[in-house]
């Protein structure tokens, strides 16, 4: 099954940590994720820029409202996502429990949510409704 893991950071903190320390964290993080490919538990992985370049969309008011920045306002920041193959939740948190990453901030688990009968559903109800 997988599990999307979103890791948090704290941009300021990041930002002013030594480029030594800086560089051993993600070689560790590196050589922890080529460990997971090995083991065929990393199934996707991509860092994000800094929230400064994020934009927000949002319905309102009938029509899609654009706001510079993250969604939320908070000292921790999505900093990336690791789409990881486990057996289990259990299994997907002793396997994240022993990633680097989590020393710079928190990561958050959730299993992927399998959407295969919802569009095939909705290719038919778009289907029906074009004849």
């Amino acid at each position: 099954m997988k599990y999307i893991c979103l890791g948090y950071i704290d941009q300021k903190k990041w930002e002013t940590t030594p480029e030594g320390e800086m560089h051993e964290m993600m070689d560790e993080c590196f050589a922890y994720d080529d460990m997971l490919r090995k083991n065929g538990h990393f199934a996707a992985g991509e860092a994000l820029q800094s929230a400064q370049n994020a934009v927000t969309l949002r319905w309102k008011n009938g029509k899609v409202s654009i706001t510079d920045g993250p969604f939320a306002e908070t000292k921790e920041q999505l900093g990336g996502i690791l789409v990881l193959e486990a057996k289990d939740l259990n299994h997907a948190i002793q396997l994240m429990s022993k990633h680097p990453g989590v020393k710079a901030g928190p990561f958050e688990i959730r299993p992927a949510d399998d959407l295969t009968g919802m569009i095939r559903e909705s290719e038919r109800r778009r289907a029906a409704a074009a004849r």
